[in-house]
Formats: structure tokens, C-alpha cells, sequence
């Protein structure tokens, strides 16, 4: 019956194959975020004074940015690898398929092993880096608070990364739902556990971090237990751990672009603040805050339509159907567009709903509301760019993928947040907000030249080889 939801990849309606497999990938992603919601707000509560709580999550936040470099990591073995395995149980190859499982497996245990090591004893100099202050100059409290929480986070780096890199591989075998709920489990065990160590146990952030490290720790040993149980099509078998380099390096090479947005995203959050800090002050700062987290949100059901698109489009690739694989391709490009066009329409038309759910301070709202618009003037064309950008991913195109992430953010958008600023004729804050509509323009339209052609030629050799 597993065997056959696996081998349904190639054979049920594309429509229909969609609907199953993003559904719960896109419940995932929500999941996933609310529950960060209420770890952050049970950490804004820890004392009875605004004040404490208040720079208590400070000091979490400026964690976030070295959290997500680990999540990054994960991502590198993890999202590179589960495609391959895709295309291998595409061509019935179960057993290459279950060596890039093997590999990935022992290479998120090397990796953790190495970032625990690294973010444990250089917690204090990393902090600072990413501007571990209050707000007001004063960064002792802050980074005692965020000290506390990275040091003890870092010791459940394993856990972290063994169920991200590897839940992966339950979606791309077409176990969604299975998928989600590993998500739902580390959910509800995190949101069960915050409040007992955090208030019960008087441990303040440190309990925050050990809640979520714990509720890792659950969701990976459901996973191995899925991975190596009977209910799976691919196994993790100790004689596929020992690291094979024709295996690794092009899992890794296909994991560089899913890397670098993640770990970017902290980058570009630095280059942000510091140009606007510069031209608009705090409050600059603030409306960025609420922009970034807007987009993050807005972004989730497009990474889940990916998601689900992914195995189809990879195990297809990998049996040799070209008409399975456009077909696929075809139905999450309109998907994703049709979704990134709704949620331009209702940016531009009610901006203040969206920057009310984070803060309805009147002055942060009237700066927010025209950046936004101007935020978000491209976001209409992503559904594109991210459709043809995961398209390469999931049919194993390192190259275009890997170029087409440095693309958009680091050879554009960080230029772009200097540039802009000296050479429009627009206040300065305006040109650093038009930063990001400016590089999506240019990346979109570089991301469908070469997608065409790319695309194209893959498909023939897909023909002409099957």
C-alpha cells in the first residue's frame, strides 16, 4: 500500500496528485509559524514587567538570524538530497535512492556535530555580530538573554537538524501527510512544554530553548522510526551511511540554492536595517521589521504549492514522462501565480490589515503603509520566479538553481539597497524599499529566459532517452 502511494507519483492525475500533497504541505508551513508565534509570546510574558519581556525577546530575536543559518544547514543536505531520491524512485532505482538517504543522514550528523560545537563556543562574538542591544545602545541584558537561549539551543543542534534535513525525504516520497505531521508533533509538544519551563520551572529563555530542542527531539525520533519502519518505500540502512562522494557532492551541489536563501535571509536583514537606520531612523527600522515579516507569512503557501509539486515533477523526471513533467510544471506555475496575484491585490488595497497584525502603533503605520505597497510592487510576478526556481531543483539543475539564488539576493537586491539610495530621484527610504521590487523585476525575467531555454532542452533529452 506504501509502495503504491510512492508509485502513484507516476500514474494518478497531475490535478489531483497537487491538491493531495501541497494541501498538507502548506498546513505545515502554517503550523510551523504559529507555533514560533506562541513560543514568542509565551518569551514576551516571562516576568510581569513589559520591560523585561520585552528585551527577553529582544535578545531571543537576535537569535533568529543564526537559527536560521542552522536551518540553512539543514536545508544543504536535506532539500538537495530528497529530489535525487525522488528522480532515482522515478527510474526504479530503489536502492540509489536509499544510498542518497543513507548519505544525507550521516551528513547531517557530521554537520551538527560541527555547528554545535562552533555555535556553543562562539555564542557571545555571533550575538554581538547580529546587534544583540535593546534598542537603546545598552547590550547586556540583551545578550545575556539571547547568550542563554543560543548556548542552550546549540546543544539540540542534532535534533533540529536530523528533522528538517529528513522530513524532506517523507515528502518526496509522497507522504505529505505523514510530513505535516511531524511538523504538528513538535508543534504541540513545544506549546505544551514553553509554559512548564518557562513558568513552572522558572527558567526563563533558557526554558524556551530547551522546550523547542525537546520537542525536536520528538519529532526525530518519529521520523527515524518512519524512515526505518516498514510503512516507507526507502529505508535508512546502516551500509548506505558511509559517505559515498558520487553521491554527496551532487546532493550537496543541487542543496546550495535552497542554502543560500535560507541563509541570506539574515544578511539581507542586516544590509536593510543599516541603510534604513541610516536615512529614516528606528522607525525605518520598524516598518522593515513589519514589511519582512509580512512577506515571510505571505510567502508560506507558495513554499508548501512547491512542495508538493516537487516529488511529481522529480519522480516523473525520473521515469522519463515529459508530458507528466510540463503538465506538473505548468499546473504549479498557475497555482503559484494565481495565489501571488491575489496577495498583490490585497496588499496594495488594504496595506493595513496586513501591518495591524503585527503593530497598530499609529506613527509605525503610517510609515509602513506606503513602503509596503512599494515592498511588495513585484510580488505579483513571484509565483513565477519561485515556480521555475523549484522547477530546477526538484529535475536535479544545480547550476541554474544554484545561479538563480545568488541571482535575485546577492547580485542584485544587496547592491540594490546602496545603489538605489544615490542615484533615484525618490526620498531615501522610498529607494531603499524599492530595492526589493527592483531585483524581483530583474530576477523574474532572468529566471524565465533561462528557464526557457533550460527547460526546454530537458525535456528533449528527456524524450529522446525514454
Amino acid at each position: 500500500m506504501q509502495q503504491k502511494q510512492t508509485e502513484a507519483l507516476g500514474t494518478q492525475p497531475i490535478g489531483k496528485l497537487l491538491l493531495r500533497l501541497a494541501a498538507p504541505a502548506v498546513a505545515a508551513q502554517i503550523i510551523n509559524l504559529l507555533y514560533n508565534l506562541v513560543d514568542r509570546m509565551y518569551i514576551g510574558h516571562i516576568a510581569p514587567t513589559d520591560t523585561v519581556g520585552r528585551v527577553a525577546l529582544t535578545g531571543v530575536g537576535v537569535c533568529l538570524p543564526l537559527i536560521m543559518i542552522i536551518s540553512a544547514f539543514a536545508a544543504l543536505a536535506g532539500q538537495g538530497a530528497a529530489p535525487r531520491a525522488s528522480i532515482y524512485l522515478g527510474k526504479g532505482e530503489t536502492d540509489k535512492a536509499e544510498e542518497v538517504l543513507g548519505n544525507a543522514t550521516s551528513t547531517l550528523v557530521v554537520l551538527s556535530v560541527v555547528l554545535t560545537a562552533v555555535f556553543y563556543l562562539f555564542a557571545e562574538p555571533m550575538l554581538l555580530a547580529f546587534g544583540a542591544n535593546d534598542g537603546t545602545g545598552n547590550t547586556d541584558n540583551t545578550l545575556l538573554y539571547g547568550f542563554e537561549y543560543l548556548r542552550l539551543y546549540s546543544l539540540g543542534t542534532l535534533f533540529v537538524l536530523v528533522t528538517l534535513g529528513l522530513n524532506t525525504f517523507i515528502s518526496a516520497q509522497g507522504f505529505t501527510v505523514t510530513s505535516m505531521l511531524t511538523v504538528l508533533i513538535g508543534a504541540v509538544c513545544n506549546i505544551i512544554l514553553d509554559p512548564i519551563f518557562i513558568f513552572g520551572f522558572h527558567m526563563g529563555v533558557r526554558g524556551a530553548a530547551l522546550a523547542t530542542i525537546l520537542s525536536q527531539a520528538v519529532s526525530m525520533v518519529w521520523i527515524l522510526k518512519f524512515l526505518t519502519g516498514k510503512k516507507t518505500t526507502i529505508r535508512i540502512r546502516l551500509r548506505y551511511l558511509k559517505p559515498n562522494w558520487s553521491v554527496l557532492l551532487p546532493s550537496l551541489a543541487l542543496g546550495l540554492s535552497p542554502f543560500i536563501m535560507m541563509a541570506t535571509e539574515s544578511l539581507i536583514a542586516v544590509c536593510f536595517n543599516t541603510s534604513l537606520r541610516k536615512y529614516g531612523g528606528d522607525l525605518a527600522v520598524g516598518a522593515m521589521t513589519i514589511l519582512s515579516s509580512v512577506m515571510q507569512f505571505s510567502m508560506l503557501p507558495l513554499q508548501g504549492l512547491t512542495q508538493g509539486a516537487q516529488p511529481i515533477i522529480s519522480y516523473n523526471y525520473g521515469a522519463g514522462n515529459a508530458d507528466r513533467v510540463r503538465h506538473a510544471f505548468r499546473l504549479q506555475v498557475l497555482c503559484t501565480t494565481t495565489f501571488s496575484v491575489m496577495l498583490w491585490l490585497a496588499v496594495q488595497c488594504f496595506p493595513e490589515l496586513f501591518i495591524k497584525i503585527f503593530n497598530d502603533a499609529p506613527a509605525l503605520v503610517e510609515v509602513a503603509r506606503p513602503a509596503l505597497r512599494i515592498y511588495t510592487a513585484a510580488v505579483c510576478l513571484l509565483g513565477v520566479q519561485i515556480g521555475c526556481q523549484q522547477t530546477f531543483v526538484a529535475i536535479g539543475n544545480a547550476k541554474s538553481s544554484l545561479f538563480l539564488a545568488l541571482l535575485r539576493k546577492v547580485f542584485l537586491l544587496i547592491p540594490f539597497i546602496y545603489i538605489l539610495p544615490n542615484i533615484l530621484p525618490f526620498q531615501k527610504t522610498t529607494s531603499v524599499f524599492l530595492a526589493e521590487p527592483a531585483a524581483d523585476i530583474l530576477a523574474v525575467a532572468t529566471t524565465v529566459t533561462l528557464f526557457s531555454i533550460q527547460f526546454r532542452r530537458a525535456m528533449k533529452r528527456l524524450e529522446n532517452c525514454s
